[in-house]
């Protein structure tokens, strides 16, 4: 784990920051083509630890069924571990 207390799938306080620079820059200036590439990657990072973040979520969650037993849906999809 990291020092924020999250797992890898989240990104770095600064890359955040940076995602927001980016933006902010894009809107009122305009960026280079370099910084265009650099936000593309930095927006892709973004979007994969979300949907990291999101699979390890759903991964874990157990659901009750009427019978009483417990179905995890991760292992009830084939995602678990993945």
């Amino acid at each position: 784990m990291n020092p924020e207390g999250r797992g890898n799938s989240a990104m770095d306080a600064s890359k955040l920051q940076r995602i927001n620079e980016l933006a902010r820059r894009a809107k009122a200036e305009g960026l280079t083509e370099a910084e265009r590439k650099e936000q593309a990657e930095l927006r892709r990072e973004y979007i994969e630890a979300v949907r990291r973040n999101l699979r390890g979520q759903l991964d874990n969650i157990d659901v009750v069924n009427p019978d009483g037993s417990i179905e995890n849906l991760g292992e009830k999809y084939g995602k678990k571990g993945n």
